[in-house]
């Protein structure tokens, strides 16, 4: 069969490359058409367009940014068409993709929904256009099954993609790690300030404000492969160090993590390294967000998986140096951090065994 992908975030390059894979596995003649990134190329097929010219992060920055934003719809409904694909399948990315949607089905393509946008914290209206267009709706998280139901839309939980993506990971050697990467003897604290540009240069002079506090760790940069290493060049001294598309490995070799909120918050608690959640937006989008959302306590999928703070989130002002490095040193030792690691196993129960990707390839397949 032809399958057109669309993923327009780092996240979604990840789990779609995975599904990609299972298809192939389950469909020896599937052919693809995608937007993504790096890592659903190496899966074969066609990128049509990169990720990194897709992402707009923040209301002010969509808005800077719309004529683009439609121009790529136009483009995307028009390749669509004359690529004629027997399945759409859609990751995360709702503003652009329940767009598509609609077209799509207008041609009476079949529809799939793998990620649901998060529709439980905003914007729930858009469960009409998932139940007018989408054929098929899979979620990733344990209560979003329910919130679906609830509106009466039939969508298959079929785990969590990132526990297939961390099981397939090599072991690996701190001090090998080190020394491939020219780093120093001193434990590491990772910093994953984003994959867009102006958010990494939101968050890294924040992150890196704690510096004088731990001058008994080195700080390494997680590098977004969509940024070039020269970008990240006026953040590195003798003390702070860069590494680019390795985060797991970098993850997995430290002793505790800085993250901004999105889905790396749920990478770095899976992958067992304590974290503190840090999110600072442009006032005018955070204020806009802040009168959208409803009814949520956390903006971490951790916290919210868990339906309590597991992991303390540091949001707009009170992301300052004070308390960034009173809840840094609370978890580099100490009772919060053996709690902290406690309730990373009961989330990993929470979202249930490998298998997302296949269980997922499957639903597909069922569909044609």
């Amino acid at each position: 069969m032809k399958y057109y992908i669309i993923a327009g975030e780092a996240s979604g390059d990840l789990h779609g490359s995975n599904l990609m894979k299972a298809l192939k596995q389950k469909d020896p003649s599937a052919e693809f058409r995608f937007w993504g990134g790096d890592l659903m190329q190496k899966q074969g097929g066609t990128l049509v367009k990169h990720y990194r010219d897709l992402a707009f992060m923040g209301f002010l920055e969509v808005a800077m940014n719309l004529r683009t934003i439609l121009n790529n719809i136009k483009f995307c409904k028009e390749d669509i068409r004359n690529s004629q694909p027997d399945i759409l399948i859609l990751v995360d990315y709702p503003g652009f993709n329940l767009r598509i949607a609609k077209f799509a089905k207008e041609l009476g393509i079949k529809v799939v929904y793998y990620i649901s946008p998060q529709l439980w914290a905003w914007k729930e209206g858009r469960v009409e256009i998932i139940k007018k267009y989408v054929d098929e709706m899979m979620v990733i998280l344990p209560f979003e099954e329910d919130f679906y139901n609830k509106h009466g839309v039939k969508s298959h939980f079929v785990g969590h993609p990132l526990l297939d993506a961390l099981s397939s990971l090599r072991e690996i050697n701190a001090e090998d790690f080190k020394t491939e990467n020219s780093l120093n003897e001193k434990e590491i604290i990772a910093l994953l300030p984003g994959s867009r540009k102006q958010e990494v240069e939101k968050m890294l002079d924040m992150m890196l404000s704690v510096r004088p506090h731990f001058e008994n760790y080195q700080f390494v940069i997680a590098g977004a492969p969509s940024l070039d290493k020269e970008f990240y060049q006026r953040y590195v001294d003798e003390n702070v160090h860069f590494v680019s598309n390795k985060t797991y490995d970098l993850l997995r070799c430290s002793k505790a993590a800085l993250v901004t909120s999105g889905t790396a918050t749920l990478e770095t608690a899976l992958l067992n390294v304590p974290e503190v959640v840090c999110y600072r937006g442009s006032k005018i989008s955070y204020a806009i967000a802040k009168r959208l959302v409803k009814n949520i306590k956390y903006i971490s999928l951790v916290n919210l998986i868990m339906d309590r703070e597991v992991v303390k989130e540091l949001i707009q002002s009170d992301l300052n140096t004070q308390n960034l490095t009173r809840e840094l040193n609370f978890i580099l030792s100490g009772e919060k951090r053996n709690q902290m690691l406690k309730d990373f196993d009961l989330l990993r129960e929470k979202l249930g065994g490998k298998g997302a990707s296949d269980n997922a390839a499957q639903v597909i397949l069922d569909l044609k």
